[in-house]
């Protein structure tokens, strides 16, 4: 099944007069692996954001776009805690135990502390 992710990549590839082996081999992967990513059988490379940004000139727009279905596609998030305090393990342990029983308040209270924190 294609993924929001896998519409934005096959009609930037249409818009551009390109085929998936063409947009694989301008990501430096298979075909393949291309075709995987777009099914949700595999996950999004980190830096795919900014290399299709760049390779294919987007506007702002459509980075937005780009980025709400790069965020769909994700269905998990891996942290490396190995080298965090112990208080901050102590959090994410948290966080993760209750992350789906957080209301919208409590989301939108907590992105507004970590979005702060990252601005000062």
């Amino acid at each position: 099944m294609l993924t929001s992710l896998g519409k934005f990549l096959r009609k930037l590839r249409i818009d551009n007069g390109e085929i998936l082996r063409d947009m694989a081999k301008k990501l430096s992967v298979s075909s393949a692996f291309l075709s995987a990513v777009e099914n949700g059988k595999k996950k999004v490379p980190e830096g795919w954001l900014l290399k299709l940004g760049e390779l294919y000139s987007l506007t702002s727009e459509q980075i937005l776009e780009l980025q709400e279905a790069f965020l769909e596609s994700k269905n998990t998030i891996e942290i490396d805690i190995s080298k965090a305090s112990f208080n901050n393990r102590r959090l994410a342990v948290s966080f993760a135990r209750q992350f789906n029983t957080l209301d919208e308040d409590a989301s939108i209270m907590l992105y507004n502390i970590l979005n702060k924190r990252s601005e000062d």
